[in-house]
């Protein structure tokens, strides 16, 4: 797996998307019967060459729906392996298998089991950012639009361990008031990124502007902040998932926006309300490994069928039980 240090590879892989590209995809992906899912942050040409966009669990849930022998997941590795525990009985493939994410790899499978070794009477709440194994041994999984709802519906003597972000699990223990809550230190590398300095240097600098924040950012609880000492006006401020990002531009008012996320959301989001001026808190703020998912790599894919995703039978049974005991609790919601 890459070092995110290391920077973002080219672009396009080599290749410039143009429309004999796009006719190739097209032909490929009805030749295997693939369907082809691409999440919020992939690069415009990805996003705008597949079949649906979204975050990664509703891309799971569609996968698990759609009439389709093939599902190419233009994503991260844990997101593939989430649609493959929601439909095996469907072959997934990702572009490039070396796409992972820093947040799901902040913590093992024998981490987590050490970890409740330390609180055996303990409920694992695990957000949906995790590998498979680490679900297999979660009680109840979580995406960022429900987490608060996924703990709140916990008895309140029960001890809970979240994992594995630290900034949801701040936003989570924020709102729910919770003192028996553990929270794993773990981090997604780019939004731990987008700090609470540039997004007040932000919102002073467009007094006039909303502001979108995903709870894993550094800079959340600088957003509370700034609505709590009335810097910004509270109504201004909105704590979101992508999907729920997405929902809110739509029926937005808003002249201009800024948003704490990663970069590749600007496409969809401009996409949903043009009439609306999008700005990223932090320009900089682009993940490597999604951008791993270039325009040769997808043709790759669809030509040769390699990079299948595989998750072992019993550890997609355990997943697939924690992911069922989420969704049984109410809307899912977004799935980060």
């Amino acid at each position: 797996m890459p070092d995110p240090r290391h920077g973002i590879p080219p672009a396009y892989g080599g290749i410039e998307p143009d429309e004999a590209w796009a006719a190739e995809v097209k032909r490929l992906a009805a030749e295997r019967n693939a369907v082809i899912l691409a999440h919020n942050y992939q690069l415009p040409s990805i996003q705008d060459i597949a079949d649906h966009v979204g975050d990664s669990l509703a891309l799971s849930r569609i996968a698990a729906e759609v009439e389709a022998d093939e599902i190419v997941f233009c994503g991260v590795h844990f997101m593939a392996e989430t649609a493959k525990i929601l439909s095996p009985e469907k072959r997934v493939l990702i572009p490039d298998e070396r796409a992972g994410c820093s947040l799901a790899d902040s913590i093992t499978a024998d981490e987590l089991r050490e970890w409740k070794a330390e609180f055996p009477d303990a409920l694992v709440v695990s957000y949906v950012n995790t590998t498979a194994e680490v679900k297999g041994l979660t009680d109840i999984c979580c995406t960022s639009s429900n987490a608060v709802d996924v703990v709140a519906s916990i008895d309140p003597d029960t001890e809970v361990l979240f994992l594995p972000d630290q900034f949801l699990g701040a936003h989570v223990k924020r709102e729910t008031g919770r003192d028996n809550i553990h929270i794993w230190a773990g981090e997604c590398h780019v939004h731990a990124g987008i700090n609470g300095d540039e997004l007040t240097e932000q919102a002073d600098a467009h007094p006039d502007a909303e502001l979108y924040i995903h709870p894993e950012c550094g800079c959340a609880t600088s957003a509370l902040y700034l609505a709590g000492e009335g810097a910004v006006p509270s109504e201004k401020v909105h704590i979101l998932s992508t999907g729920g990002m997405v929902d809110e531009a739509r029926g937005s008012h808003a002249k201009q926006v800024l948003v704490a996320t990663e970069i590749g959301m600007l496409h969809q989001l401009r996409a949903a309300a043009p009439e609306v001026d999008f700005q990223p808190v932090n320009p900089r703020a682009a993940c490597p490994y999604m951008k791993m998912i270039t325009p040769a790599a997808l043709l790759r894919a669809l030509r040769e069928g390699k990079d299948e995703v595989h998750v072992a039978p019993d550890v997609a049974e355990r997943a697939r039980k924690s992911v069922e005991r989420m969704i049984a609790i109410g809307n899912p919601g977004s799935g980060e």
